[in-house]
């Protein structure tokens, strides 16, 4: 069940009460008996709680990713694009 904040429109009055989405929203300010409005709240985020979650499960996996593919390329013995141009202009110089 949500809970709802309320504001009275005649004394300022706010308020939160643990309601069923099913009850109809309240109307009458239980300090001055004056006219509320239900807030619009941003609702609650998710909360990270237990041993399920770990420091390791949010790291930035796209430096990881760059760096395996340049081991692998350099393990397979194939030399990335940027490579091959600067041992191109090397080699030409060298001429």
């Amino acid at each position: 069940m949500p809970t709802y904040e309320y504001k009275c429109t005649k004394c300022g009055h706010r308020f939160e009460i643990f309601q069923s989405m099913k009850d109809e929203p309240l109307k009458i300010c239980p300090v001055c008996k004056g006219k509320i409005k239900r807030l619009i709240g941003a609702g609650a985020g998710p909360i990270f709680k237990g041993s399920g979650f770990y420091q390791t499960d949010y790291k930035n996996s796209s430096n990881t990713s760059a760096d395996n593919s340049k081991a692998a390329n350099q393990s397979s013995g194939s030399k990335t694009e940027s490579e091959r141009k600067s041992d191109s202009k090397t080699k030409s110089k060298e001429k």
